[in-house]
């Protein structure tokens, strides 16, 4: 069978530009469709709902606050990860005591655990912070958890017996191999984190995304509550792409399915 690439194919950008278009596309149809206009307005009143959240200064504060809860969040869910995986995939008392905790956590939904949260902690900041660590950690614990021990055991195993001990052998074998599933862990930490926002918002936040989605809709804003969805994907989707330019750049020897 012959493999060859056919001499006219579509760059990237205009595959972005299809993509672009046809939801473009999409969009202006839910706009003017009687069933969903009221919820999907187009372009012309998200603009306008920029100006609005712009003159009432609420825009900026909005962004700062829940980067500042994103950001901690992650940070404190990544720094308790990594540890915790590499235990749980290297000493087997470690993983028997905690894997099956892990698990369990990972399945109730963050809304869930919010009220007990707040309970603990009280309102402000902090339950933001936990909530989102919580959600992060558990899902880049088992995504490193899985890359640890997905590591071929032929390469330990040639390591001891040139002499490596334990300290060589996590920095020079496991650590290297284990860099795409930790890459991968940051991505999947970022997303979940803005995807938990709104319920780590709902903490009797003052402000924040998350907090003025839930603020809008029961005023029945439709406009700036889409505006501030979109700009939490706007977020999510560049945050994807800095990782993957990370990615590409500490593991270009990895091989990868051609495109």
């Amino acid at each position: 069978m012959d493999n060859k690439k056919s001499k006219f194919q579509i760059p990237t950008w205009g595959w972005l530009t299809l993509s672009f278009l046809a939801a473009m596309a999409l969009w202006f149809f839910l706009s003017v469709n009687p069933q969903t206009a009221r919820s999907f307005p187009f372009i012309p009143e998200i603009l306008k709902a920029v100006q609005t959240v712009v003159e009432r200064g609420i825009l900026a504060e909005d962004f700062i606050s829940s980067m500042i809860s994103v950001v901690c969040g992650f940070a404190l869910g990544f720094v308790t990860a990594v540890p915790i995986a590499f235990l749980m995939a290297w000493y087997m008392p470690v993983r028997n005591i905690l894997e099956p905790w892990i698990q369990f956590i990972r399945n109730i939904p963050p809304l869930a655990y919010v009220p007990l949260i707040v309970i603990a902690a009280g309102v402000g900041r902090r339950p933001q912070i936990i909530v989102i660590w919580l959600a992060t950690f558990l899902i880049m614990t088992v995504t490193i958890y899985q890359g640890v021990r997905n590591i071929d055991e032929t390469l330990i195993k040639a390591a001891r017996v040139l002499g490596a001990n334990d300290a060589d052998i996590f920095v020079k074998v496991i650590f290297p191999a284990t860099t795409p599933f930790i890459l991968t862990a940051v991505r999947l930490g970022v997303s979940v984190a803005l995807t938990t926002l709104i319920a780590a918002e709902s903490t009797g936040a003052v402000a924040g995304m998350g907090m003025r989605i839930r603020s809008f809709a029961n005023s029945f804003e439709v406009a700036p509550m889409l505006l501030y969805i979109i700009l939490i994907g706007i977020i999510g989707i560049s945050s994807e792409k800095i990782i993957k330019t990370l990615e590409r750049k500490l593991t270009g020897w990895q091989e990868k399915r051609e495109e």
